[in-house]
Formats: C-alpha cells, sequence, structure tokens
C-alpha cells in the first residue's frame, strides 16, 4: 500500500504572505508593548534605587508582583478581570500587559546598568554642583542605557513570541492568523509552519539589528577614549 504523506507543504509558498497582515500586527504590539515597557521599567528601576522608601516599597511590589505571575494571567486580569470597572478592547488590552509584563524586568536590566556605573562618577558630579537629578539624566543614564542594551534586545525578541499571547483574546496576530487558516483549510500543521517562519523571520532581523547596534556602541566609546 503507497504511503501517503500527512502534510502538503507546497502550499507554504502559496500562503506565506496571507501572513503579511498579521506579521505587522504582531510588530506593532510588540514595539508599542516594549516602548510602555521601557517607560515603566525605566520609572520602576529608579524608584527602587532611590532614597524615598514609598517609592522603593511600590517599585518593589511592582517587580515582585509581575515577574512572580505569567503574563497570561496578567492578560486575562486586565482583558477579563477589569470589565466590572472598564471594558478595555482587546488590542490594547495586549499592549498593556505587554507593556506592564515587560516592565518589570526592564527595570531590573536598567537597576543593574546604573548600578554598575561607578559611584565616583556621581561623587564627582555632585562634587562639581550638579543636582543629582541632573547628574543622572547627563552623566549616569546615557551610560547605562549603553550597558542595557544587548539585555533590552533580548527582552525585545522574548517579547514579540509572548505577543503570540494576544491570540487567548481575539487579537488578530500571527498565532490566531494561523490557528483560523489550519481550521478553514485543515492544514494545521502546515499554517503553524509558517507561523514559525515568521517568527524565525523577525527574530532573526531583531537579533542582527541588536548586535550592529552594539558594535556601534563599543566603536563610538573607542572613540571617546
Amino acid at each position: 500500500m503507497e504511503h501517503i504523506f500527512p502534510w502538503d507543504f507546497s502550499v507554504i509558498p502559496a500562503k506565506f504572505l496571507f501572513f503579511r497582515d498579521a506579521a505587522l500586527l504582531t510588530l506593532e504590539i510588540t514595539t508599542l508593548g516594549i516602548l510602555t515597557g521601557l517607560v515603566l521599567g525605566l520609572i520602576a528601576a529608579l524608584g527602587k534605587i532611590s532614597r524615598n522608601k514609598v517609592a522603593q516599597g511600590v517599585s518593589s511590589a511592582y517587580i515582585f508582583l509581575i515577574r512572580g505571575t505569567p503574563l497570561l494571567l496578567q492578560l486575562f486580569i486586565i482583558y477579563y478581570g477589569l470589565t466590572t470597572v472598564v471594558t478595555i478592547p482587546p488590542f490594547p488590552s495586549a499592549i498593556i500587559a505587554l507593556g506592564v509584563h515587560n516592565g518589570a524586568y526592564i527595570a531590573e536590566i536598567f537597576r543593574g546598568s546604573i548600578q554598575s556605573i561607578h559611584y565616583g562618577q556621581m561623587e564627582a558630579a555632585r562634587s562639581l554642583g550638579m543636582p543629582r537629578r541632573k547628574a543622572m539624566r547627563r552623566i549616569i543614564l546615557p551610560q547605562a542605557f549603553k550597558r542595557a542594551v544587548p539585555s533590552l534586545g533580548n527582552q525585545f525578541i522574548i517579547a514579540l513570541k509572548d505577543s503570540s499571547l494576544a491570540s487567548t483574546i481575539a487579537v488578530p496576530e500571527l498565532l490566531l492568523k494561523g490557528r483560523q487558516l489550519g481550521s478553514s483549510t485543515f492544514m494545521y500543521m502546515e499554517m503553524l509552519i509558517i507561523v514559525a517562519i515568521w517568527y524565525l523571520i523577525m527574530t532573526s532581523v531583531l537579533t542582527i539589528g541588536v548586535h550592529r547596534l552594539e558594535k556601534r556602541l563599543r566603536v563610538s566609546d573607542r572613540d571617546q577614549t
């Protein structure tokens, strides 16, 4: 009896571009989520290293709570749990959840980068009469951002893959598109492979971009010295 292969991979090139809009939406969710996370992360990092006990407590609680619970749960709380107070549509819910989740991890990245800058630089700035906030903004943070680039790049890639959870609340990103086409064509494996290829392309481009940015920053540091 002739063996029939269960999958038809010839449809992959034909259906590949059907996922373009979903891929762009995935990138949009990821980018907006990361930008939100950068803002929240920087605020939380500065709060955690602040001398203000209240700021320290709030920042530490935020980081502990978010890092200790799964992103899917946080997404459901925002989309389903808050409906008695406010109804948030799926797309902004995904961005908020991704931003809040990544903000906790980015806060630790920033905190580590800031604390890796030698304390003598802050003392030197203060001895010249520069206020602490100005010294932090003009001297410490620019160096900390440079040191944080590799970790931030990795976090961006993680966020890109985590954005697939938005499919659970009907955001038409890559994974939901793959499931819908798989259901309508009965070609689940083929559609999911296309989704995987799109993710591999996007993560590869991001990885290359981060590596090039790292090289540029290293070159600029050598030029300054």
